[in-house]
């Protein structure tokens, strides 16, 4: 049996792309272990979280649609988890179940990667106010962005968000989004628009400045309409996939004992994996 195990649950989960991460990390440092996909279903995700301990596992990865239960289910939280109000990474300390959150490190790692010096690049506009926006509103928080507006469809959302995360976060209608781009540095797309070949825009790159960085979380496509608009016009692009590479990092440092690198090799191995599916 492996030295050391650890898992990505959810439900479906057999699109996850994290055993390749993991599994390719594992093979890199030759370490002993093992990173598996398990499937649960919402009615069993309490007990598959009190059985991780006998069945001996190091820890893992939650993801939909077991992030607010993982949360509700843990002993001790991080502050990024009680920030965010998700958990998506599980580990044993002295015997107690922890959950943190590494979907704001992932995000800000991503950009510092490829668009450094980025958090000088206040006011910041996100697009969604869903769970993903609240782990990229709490790494712009953490990185010192003093000006965050928060644009969506539903403004009652925007404006639950805007609440939580005060000071400094507004809530804005889709309506407002132009006006809000003017002077913005930063453009963050946390929506599933431009997934599924849907070239629809919620905000236009043309009325941004032009020091201005547009990233999108989406990373099927890896170039979504947003990105390919924000090019176009000549602005700094960053495309998703980074974000679901460095998120990764921090679980596996806790459950095999070295921090991995997100390196060019891996980055190529999963775009291939998104071109063949």
């Amino acid at each position: 049996m492996a030295d050391k195990r650890a898992f990505v649950t959810g439900h479906p989960i057999a699109h996850s792309r994290s055993p390749k991460i993991h599994g390719y990390w594992l093979r890199q440092y030759g370490i002993d272990g093992s990173y598996q996909a398990i499937d649960v279903a919402p009615a069993d995700f309490a007990a598959f979280l009190s059985s991780l301990g006998e069945h001996g596992y190091h820890g893992g990865n939650v993801t939909i649609p077991h992030k607010e239960a993982a949360f509700a289910g843990v002993a001790r939280r991080d502050h990024a988890a009680e920030e965010i109000g998700a958990v998506n990474t599980l580990w044993f300390e002295d015997g107690v179940l922890w959950g943190g959150n590494t979907d704001g490190y992932g995000f800000a790692a991503n950009l510092d990667e490829h668009a450094a010096g980025w958090a000088a690049n206040g006011p910041a506009v996100v697009l969604g106010a869903g769970g993903a926006s609240r782990a990229v509103i709490h790494a712009l928080k953490e990185r010192g962005i003093r000006d965050i507006r928060i644009v969506n469809r539903t403004l009652a959302r925007a404006e639950e968000l805007s609440r939580h995360f005060d000071p400094g976060v507004s809530a804005h209608g889709a309506a407002a989004v132009g006006e809000l781009l003017a002077d913005a540095g930063l453009l963050v797309n946390t929506t599933a628009l431009g997934m599924h070949g849907d070239a629809t825009l919620s905000a236009d790159p043309a009325r941004l400045p032009d020091h201005a960085i547009v990233t999108d979380i989406v990373y099927v496509p890896l170039e979504t309409p947003l990105l390919a608009a924000a090019r176009a016009r000549g602005l700094k692009t960053v495309d998703g996939l980074g974000m679901l590479l460095h998120q990764a990092v921090p679980g596996f440092e806790r459950w095999f004992g070295r921090k991995p690198e997100v390196t060019p090799e891996l980055r190529r191995m999963i775009v291939a994996d998104i071109e063949v599916h």
